[in-house]
Parts: C-alpha cells; sequence; structure tokens
C-alpha cells in the first residue's frame, strides 16, 4: 500500500503543477496568452510584460503555490501512509516537473521560478526566504530577472547544506531535488544567458521605460503636425504665398 500511496502523491502532485496559471489567470482576465508574446514563457513575468500588473501577482502566488501545498500536505499528513522524506522530495520534484511539462499544455510549460520557491518554502521556510532573498538582492542591483533566478538557483542547494543540523536535518532524497531542480532551472535559462554576455538581456522596468519614452515622443512630434507652419514644409508653404501676394500687386499695379 505504501507504493500506491507514494505513486497517488506524485502523480497529484505533477497533475497539481501542469497547471499553467500564467495562461489561465490570463484567459480569465482576457488577456493575450503569454505564450504568444514576449519571451514566449508562460511566467509571472512574462505576464508582467502585458501591462497587468493585478495578472502577473495572481500567476506568480498561484505558481508558488502548487509548488508549496503538496509538500506541505505530505509532511503534515503523509506520515500516517508511510510517506516519508522521501516522498516530500519526489512531490515537490513532481510539481516542479508538471510546471516545467504540462500535461494540460501540450507539455509547454514554464522556467519554474515561482513553483521552484514554492518548493523550497514548503520544505523549509528559512530555506524559501533565504533563496528568494538572493533572488530580490541580486534582482535589486542588477535589474536582470533572469539572473537572479540564476544565482538563486544556485545558491538553493547550498542553502539546504547550511542548515544541515541547524534549522533542519538534511536528507539526501531532499537534497537531489533541490540539484534537479536548480540544473533544470539553469537549462530552461540558456537563452538568457546567452543574452546576458551579448549584454543584450532586458532589465527590470526596461518595457516601462520604452512605452513611456514611445509616447513622450508621440506627444512632442503631435503638435508640429497638426500646426501648417510645423517644420520646413510649413516655412515653404508660407515663403510661396508670400511671392504669390507679392506677384499679385505688382501685377494689379
Amino acid at each position: 500500500m505504501h507504493s500506491v500511496y507514494f505513486g497517488a502523491a506524485v502523480l497529484l502532485a505533477y497533475l497539481l503543477g501542469s497547471l499553467s496559471f500564467a495562461v489561465i489567470v490570463s484567459r480569465a482576465m482576457g488577456l493575450s496568452d503569454p505564450r504568444s508574446y514576449g519571451s514566449n514563457n508562460p511566467g509571472a513575468t512574462n505576464v508582467l510584460r502585458s501591462g497587468n500588473k493585478g495578472a502577473a501577482v495572481a500567476t506568480l502566488l498561484l505558481d508558488g503555490l502548487k509548488g508549496w501545498l503538496p509538500v506541505v500536505l505530505v509532511k503534515a499528513f503523509g506520515g500516517a501512509y508511510g510517506l516519508e522524506d522521501g516522498a516530500v522530495a519526489a512531490v515537490g520534484l513532481a510539481a516542479f516537473l508538471g510546471h516545467l511539462y504540462p500535461v494540460f499544455f501540450r507539455f509547454q510549460g514554464g522556467k519554474g521560478v515561482a513553483t521552484a520557491a514554492g518548493v523550497l518554502l514548503g520544505i523549509d521556510w528559512l530555506l524559501g526566504v533565504a533563496t528568494l532573498a538572493t533572488w530580490l538582492i541580486v534582482a535589486f542591483f542588477t535589474r536582470y530577472s533572469s539572473l537572479a533566478s540564476l544565482a538563486s538557483a544556485l545558491f538553493a542547494p547550498f542553502f539546504y547544506l547550511l542548515g544541515d543540523r541547524g534549522p533542519w536535518y538534511a536528507d539526501r532524497a531532499i537534497l537531489i531535488s533541490i540539484f534537479i531542480m536548480s540544473a533544470l532551472l539553469v537549462l530552461r535559462h540558456r537563452a538568457n544567458i546567452t543574452k546576458l554576455i551579448r549584454g543584450t538581456e532586458s532589465r527590470l522596468g526596461s518595457g516601462k521605460k520604452a512605452a513611456s519614452a514611445a509616447a513622450s515622443t508621440q506627444q512632442t512630434a503631435a503638435p508640429a503636425a497638426g500646426q501648417p507652419d510645423g517644420g520646413p514644409a510649413g516655412s515653404s508653404l508660407q515663403s510661396a504665398a508670400k511671392r504669390s501676394k507679392a506677384a499679385e500687386k505688382k501685377s494689379g499695379q
């Protein structure tokens, strides 16, 4: 029976992870499919590019929740069914893989940053907070969301080992699960790594600045286009009108 409970828990965690909330929230709020614009990634950062902050926040929280919930449920109730740390590691990884390869969305998933953070918070809240703090610090000083995600992925296994025999006792299965999630996070950011090396990666807030600059340019150009004396073309028309009036006066004398 233990293996049945274990398999059922892993399957349910994967199905929960397969709920791509970036797509679900966008559809519910009448927004474009996040897989059709920006980075084409169904994640909170790309949903933010739609300009709807509420949708991005909802996506972030729900993606994190689907990683946190199965881990917490197994920790709280799994003992009665023979589910120990190995099951905790398995359901956390299953939820993460569900986000990357969702069965409900043709296996076209996101990068898994929020879901991985939810899994880490479920394993231990201190581990999750340390990893999230790493993301915030790197993002604040560099303004690169991708670099912050990569740094968090690399530091997460280190934080788990650092807390051994302190806040928690490190388990081999959980450590392996964290290592796998970290490696997959790095692999899912291959394109971002290339852009970071080339210096073409977009920074946080760069889209908003570009939009503001474009709006300012349009506002500046509009008065000139609407006035007859705006620009060289307007000056030429005035000169021609003056010469025409002078010619009429001479012919009338």
